[in-house]
Formats: structure tokens, C-alpha cells, sequence
């Protein structure tokens, strides 16, 4: 058996594709167009949370992390303020039909923020600290200035 036999013909070159390769096409396609259109709730988180660091930031924090990750879930930012270590929650909203946005963070929430923040010492390497934990609420409305409001130590 000679080399040639070892692999099928290749098509004659005549622009046109086959079935399979045309739906491949479609398939790559669709997923780096689905990657190009941005989540609208994701771009204003993304805002939220440059705000929220934004403004902790011309208040003397020092932020560290921002959306750190693990298979436990994510940190919005993580801050330093003098010698303790800030846990930022950040709730970003356009309106207040379905409450503020600080009224979204719940008990259960918070002792998820606290198993995190316990994920990302030990993946730093920090030793004891004392820790605090904020939510930072930022409120998008259409033609409205953007309105900030810091919570420290909400636990």
C-alpha cells in the first residue's frame, strides 16, 4: 500500500465546501459571535464595579483583586484600607423597581463572601488579618448621574 491510498482523495478546489465543512463554519461562526455581542448585565457590572473601585479608591483604599475566581465563586474586589483587608460586594442596577441594589445582598450571600475570602487568603498566603466586608451599591439610571453608596462593615 503506497502513501496515497493511506488517505482519501482531497476534494477538487472548485470554492465550494462540503456539508460538514460548511456547518463547522456556521458552528465557529456562532460561537465567536455569541463571544463578540457583549452581555448587557455583564457590561454593567463590569461599570458597577469600576465605579464601586473608583471611588474606594479616591477614598484611600487600596484595591488588590478584582473579580478574583475560584470553582467556589468570585470576589467583586478585593481592597486594603489601612491595615484591614476589605471584601467588596458591588450590586449595580439601573432602577430600584426591584429594590436597591444593596438590598439584593442576602445572609446567605454574605457567609459565601466570608468562605471566599477565606479561598483567597489562603491562595495569597496571608496570614491573620482582620477582614472587613462592604457592599457597595451603584445606581445607573438613563440620564441621571450615577449614585454611589458605600456600606463598610456589613458583616
Amino acid at each position: 500500500m503506497n502513501a496515497a491510498q493511506t488517505h482519501p482523495p482531497e476534494p477538487p478546489d472548485d470554492g465550494e465546501q462540503s456539508v460538514l465543512d460548511s456547518r463547522a463554519v456556521l458552528n465557529s461562526r456562532a460561537v465567536l459571535d455569541s463571544r463578540a455581542v457583549p452581555n448587557p448585565r455583564a457590561v454593567l457590572g463590569a461599570h458597577g464595579e469600576d465605579v464601586a473601585s473608583r471611588y474606594l479608591t479616591e477614598r484611600g483604599l487600596v484595591v488588590l483583586d478584582r473579580n478574583w475566581r475560584c470553582r467556589q465563586g468570585e470576589l467583586d474586589l478585593v481592597a486594603v484600607d489601612g491595615q484591614t483587608l476589605v471584601v467588596v460586594e458591588v450590586k449595580t442596577r439601573t432602577g430600584v423597581a426591584f429594590g436597591h441594589p444593596a438590598e439584593s445582598v442576602t445572609r446567605e450571600k454574605l457567609l459565601r463572601l466570608r468562605r471566599l475570602a477565606q479561598l483567597w487568603l489562603a491562595a495569597h498566603r496571608v496570614g491573620w488579618v482582620e477582614v472587613r466586608f462592604d457592599v457597595v451599591s451603584v445606581l445607573v439610571r438613563p440620564g441621571r448621574p450615577v449614585e454611589v453608596e458605600h456600606f463598610p462593615g456589613v458583616y
